[in-house]
């Protein structure tokens, strides 16, 4: 049985399509907190996260990972971990923390992320 030029045409594009479906797919990127308390997050799943790599808890609390283990990464949760349940999904976001400094920060009162917290606005580079 020959294929006409429009199945081929198909078929070909399906076998890239299949070929190309798992590229772009990352199964390290999100884990589940095996416990939580003390401010410490213990989380299971995160196998390629980096020493000081921010996360997001899915109550959209954020947390930098320290402590990198075989079986789990302890996470210093920034805020309040009330918030955060076992079994809850922890994201990568692939970033270090990292604080803005300059000009703008004279005179604000910031958290440990460097996000204003005296009710005064945004932080401007125009201050």
């Amino acid at each position: 049985m020959e294929f006409s030029p429009r199945a081929a045409e198909l078929t070909t594009l399906l076998e890239s399509r299949i070929s190309n479906f798992y590229t772009n797919f990352q199964v390290d990127e999100i884990g589940r907190v095996v416990s939580v308390g003390d401010g410490i997050a213990r989380v299971n799943g995160l196998n390629e996260i980096q020493a000081g790599e921010m996360v997001e808890f899915a109550s959209d609390v954020k947390g930098i990972a320290l402590n990198l283990e075989n079986e789990n990464v302890g996470i210093v949760v920034f805020g309040s971990d009330t918030a955060i349940k076992e079994g809850d999904l922890v994201k990568r976001t692939s970033s270090i923390v990292d604080v803005p400094a300059g000009k703008a920060m004279l005179g604000h009162v910031v958290d440990a992320l460097g996000v204003p917290t005296d009710g005064r606005g945004a932080l401007s580079d125009h201050e």
